[in-house]
């Protein structure tokens, strides 16, 4: 989902100190279906008015497949497909995302920073951000998160310097 230039960014409060990580990502524990529950509001979801998911799948090359599905106004689904890279060993929170061309790979200003801040043991709900903290992204595996689960990933998000009030929720059907 992270990816494109950033625009109107508030940077963070220096009090908020680096944006953190979390300490390790089990990526085949991650891979497959996540809900968008809520997001920063950014220029390359506008189209997007519902039931927005990503999917995750590793390649053959170590590559992720990265796919983002969301409902637009007509009803009707968009569709964007990327591809991810971790950032050093194999358990790094800390990814690479590029929706541009493979042509234009090899430009560093294609790939976005996707860095999971936060996570749950069961790899049910997570949080995904990158160093300036432009965007954010909350998703869980099924469609509702429980309201205090919810209230406690904000709390812990605001507690990195994330600006919880600007988060959209992004309605999904059951």
């Amino acid at each position: 989902m992270a990816g494109c230039t950033a625009f109107n960014a508030t940077p963070p409060s220096p009090a908020a100190g680096e944006l953190k990580p979390i300490a390790a990502l089990d990526l085949s524990r991650y891979e497959g279906a996540w809900y968008e529950i809520a997001k920063f509001p950014n220029r390359f979801q506008q189209q997007c008015a519902a039931d927005t998911q990503a999917h995750y799948s590793r390649q053959d090359d170590g590559t992720v497949r990265v796919l983002n599905r969301c409902r637009v106004a007509g009803g009707g689904m968009d569709e964007a497909v990327g591809t991810a890279r971790q950032l050093g060993g194999p358990d790094s929170p800390r990814l690479k995302v590029r929706f541009a061309p493979a042509w234009l790979s090899w430009l560093p200003s294609v790939w976005g920073d996707y860095w999971v801040v936060d996570l749950d043991a069961g790899y049910q709900l997570s949080a995904v951000s990158e160093p300036r903290r432009e965007y954010l992204w909350i998703l869980s595996r099924t469609p509702r998160v429980e309201p205090a689960r919810y209230e406690a990933l904000l709390q812990r998000l605001a507690a990195q310097g994330l600006d919880v009030a600007r988060l959209e929720r992004t309605p999904q059907r059951p």
